[in-house]
């Protein structure tokens, strides 16, 4: 059985400065990755900033335990769902991405590798 750890949104911005100055200003979040991409953290909740897109796209990133075992679970329930299988990430963590279906919304499933 996997273990959820936790949620965190990824908000498509127009302007990551303005958007992330807005959460550290107001909810005093911290930069935790500035640039291109950034994360913000309050109290071990994270939230990613992203260049915003397509209108109506939204992302979230659900950090978990056990990724290879839900994924074994689940592979066999996916016809249909537009779906990327597991890989590894050069930022040290090892993910499956799905589109929810019928919405707009990419889901990253997550793992920290050890």
């Amino acid at each position: 059985m996997y273990k959820a750890i936790h949620i965190s949104p990824m908000i498509p911005s127009f302007n990551l400065d303005e958007t992330s100055k807005f959460f550290v200003d107001l909810f005093e979040f911290t930069i935790v990755k500035d640039g291109d991409y950034m994360i913000l953290n309050k109290d071990d909740i994270f939230i990613h900033i992203l260049r915003a897109g397509e209108v109506g796209e939204i992302e979230f990133y659900y950090v978990i335990n056990g990724l290879d075992q839900l994924w074994e679970k689940i592979k066999g329930n996916l016809e249909g769902i537009k779906v990327k299988p597991p890989f590894n990430q050069d930022y040290g963590m090892r993910e499956f991405h799905v589109i929810v279906p019928h919405t707009k919304v990419l889901m990253f499933v997550a793992e920290e590798m050890n």
